[in-house]
């Protein structure tokens, strides 16, 4: 924490980034000012980004004079004035509260926080200060080293040794494509021309990704150190940051770190008395996940319709207003500071041979631990999901994870131990992207999964290219057409086609990438498809068009489930026996052996539990041998060949009843 607090008073820290205020972090800050007022404690209240534990908020950690800061996860208004009476005025830190310590040792039976399995495998770098400091002061910023990669940047450091030295550490852009940060910034700077301009992209549009946002709520600053140095490097003196509308909070600390910085000579004319000038302007977007690319993003900056343009030539030969432009991300900017102030050797010591340092991911979807993770590149998809994430929630199976966002593959459980690399992802058949990373565990049906995000990208589209517009359409009505129970055989095949034809032929990289989890599904879980079609069944019980209810087509037997839940809910037991009799003629049998996969399809048990189906069926079935209620039997006459069962069990008896129905003549033996 910052030094400038006084050391001799309470420190209580809350987690505001977007993902706490969205658990309800405003009303325990509302609950902490009262209840300090009401005690008439002076303490200083802090508001940080997040940490990562995003599966924990709210957070709110105590620092006593004198003791560790402790953090204590999942907080409610009501659990404030407990923290307060029993350890800001006692002395009981309450242990069964608390996450963990933020300090490299235990404390009182609490864990130190690198001990925890979700920060054990992280090395962060990046996020080295989201949740250490207040994202609106400056000086938390400047006392955690600070401006200091600018300042040498600026004093001792050349444009041309800066490039050399992001070249020398390996950083690729971690925006998706990874392209090698020092040679693009290199292009830029050799480019004829005195005006040069610098585009941070914060345009992240990715469902279920939040890295960038994260970043610069959390510590908006070291996003400007890294463009000012990046500005200087190429020789540019007006910056842009293009965010997204939707982003309100990081829009708003933005706007304050800028004009701190200004004020303090990090921003504006002359900075650090070393005569380079550079401002930043912040651009909103509308949220067109097209404005991602960067042609198209120029275009919006103009003011133009957001939509790409063939290249070359490329934006670091001309791009906004025809000038050379560097663009890059909110995640490979903020590596830059730290490769100026400990070296490009100090940057490349972890990570792989061709993918050097840290990413930063978001890793959400069916996992206990979701949140913002930051591991060295190269890392095993399995430590990210099951040793940071903790696994499947709900301890459930896992199925595929998908990388990449919408643009990017899905990934079976086969390749769990596939590193997280550039190179390693692609060949996989998905990308590295922004850093989306979303879980799924067997109720996940990998073709809505294709479908789901193609009907992203497809309503994303620009419309300017054929094989985009059209294609990603024709692509979407086959998988619509697949989950509804209407696919034919030769979808599949079309499905190939069409997705190559996308693939090679779009104008710019949405296009390009659309197909990737079309592609990635059908390699990996080419047997969903085929059960979709040929059987008309859906295995995750997930494409409600092609069933009336999930436990009726969970049933191996096919029972209208729901139907007999009512009639027994009525009181109408006959009727219901009957309805289960007319699939399981051995209803009672049913009732005890059945696995019961219903059950766990059951609607309800999202909610609480599920219905217990298998003891209805049971009981009603019981109650008709008690009564001595016999099955109703169909009185008609052989027509067909005399068949022959061997086995006289439950499967065996049902096998029989079904062809004598049929018009067989059976003899079980």
């Amino acid at each position: 924490m910052s030094a400038a607090r006084p050391a001799d008073r309470t420190r209580i820290i809350i987690g505001l980034g977007t993902c706490g205020i969205a658990a309800g972090g405003k009303g325990v800050l509302k609950a902490l000012h009262e209840k300090l007022a009401q005690e008439s404690i002076e303490a200083d209240v802090i508001q940080v980004g997040c940490i990562g534990m995003c599966f924990n908020e709210p957070l709110l950690d105590i620092v006593k004079p004198g003791c560790p800061r402790i953090s204590y996860g999942n907080v409610t208004p009501e659990m404030v004035s407990e923290l307060i009476d029993d350890y800001v005025l006692g002395d009981n830190p309450r242990p069964d509260l608390a996450v963990a310590v933020i300090e490299d040792e235990p404390f009182a039976g609490i864990p130190a926080w690198k001990s925890l399995p979700f920060f054990k495998y992280q090395h962060r770098r990046v996020l080295r200060n989201c949740g250490f400091v207040d994202p609106e002061m400056i000086e938390d910023y400047i006392i955690r080293d600070g401006y200091q990669a600018l300042a040498k940047a600026l004093s001792q450091m050349s444009p041309e040794e800066i490039i050399g030295e992001v070249k020398k550490s390996g950083l690729r852009g971690r925006g998706g494509a990874g392209f090698p940060t020092g040679l693009k910034w290199q292009f830029c700077h050799q480019a004829p021309g005195d005006v040069k301009y610098l585009i941070c992209n914060f345009d992240e549009g990715d469902p279920g990704a939040f890295m960038n946002r994260s970043e610069v709520e959390g510590d908006p600053h070291q996003l400007l150190e890294g463009m000012a140095i990046a500005a200087y490097a190429i020789g540019a003196h007006q910056g842009f940051i293009y965010g997204r509308a939707e982003y309100p909070l990081a829009i708003q600390r933005l706007r304050k770190a800028i004009a701190q910085a200004e004020a303090l000579g990090f921003l504006g004319d002359d900075i650090l008395g070393s005569g380079f000038s550079f401002r930043i302007t912040i651009k909103e977007g509308a949220g067109a996940f097209v404005c991602g690319e960067e042609t198209a993003l120029m275009a919006s900056i103009e003011g133009r319709r957001g939509m790409p343009r063939p290249r070359p030539p490329f934006p670091a030969q001309s791009g906004l207003w025809g000038k050379p432009t560097l663009i890059n991300n909110v995640g490979t900017l903020s590596n830059v500071p730290l490769i100026i102030l400990k070296g490009a050797d100090w940057f490349a010591q972890i990570g792989t041979e061709k993918s050097k340092g840290t990413k930063v991911f978001s890793l959400v979807g069916k996992v206990a631990r979701s949140g913002l993770v930051e591991v060295p590149m190269g890392t095993p998809l399995h430590t990210i999901i099951f040793d940071i994430g903790g696994g499947i929630a709900g301890g459930k199976k896992f199925k595929a994870v998908q990388t990449g966002g919408p643009s990017g593959g899905c990934l079976p459980a086969s390749l769990l131990d596939l590193p997280v690399d550039y190179e390693s992802l692609t060949q996989a058949g998905s990308i590295m992207g922004s850093g989306g990373m979303v879980v799924m565990d067997e109720d996940t049906c990998m073709v809505d999964i294709a479908r789901f995000f193609l009907s992203f990208t497809q309503a994303e589209s620009c419309g300017k290219c054929v094989p985009c517009r059209l294609g990603t359409k024709r692509m979407l009505e086959t998988l619509e057409r697949i989950t509804r129970g209407e696919g034919q055989e030769e979808d599949i095949d079309l499905l190939l086609e069409l997705a190559e034809t996308v693939k090679v032929a779009s104008l710019c990289g949405l296009g390009q990438t659309a197909p990737n989890p079309v592609l990635s599904t059908i390699k990996y879980f080419r047997d969903e498809y085929e059960t979709h079609i040929k059987l008309k069944q859906c295995p995750a019980v997930a494409c409600s068009g092609m069933f009336p209810s999930r436990c009726q087509h969970a049933c191996p037997a096919g029972l209208d489930v729901p139907r007999y839940v009512r009639l027994i809910a009525g009181g109408k037991f006959r009727e219901a026996v009957d309805l289960i009799r007319e699939r399981v003629p051995l209803a009672a049998v049913c009732g005890y052996v059945c696995s019961h996969p219903c059950e766990f399809k059951c609607r309800r048990g999202d909610l609480d539990t599920p219905i217990a189906i298998r003891i209805l069926k049971r009981f009603v079935a019981d109650l008709a041998i008690q009564e001595g209620v016999p099955p109703s039997v169909r009185e008609d006459k052989p027509t067909l060949d005399k068949v022959a069962v061997v086995g006289s069990g439950p499967a065996g008896l049902s096998a029989a009843f079904f062809l004598a129905r049929t018009g067989y003549q059976v003899t079980v033996f």
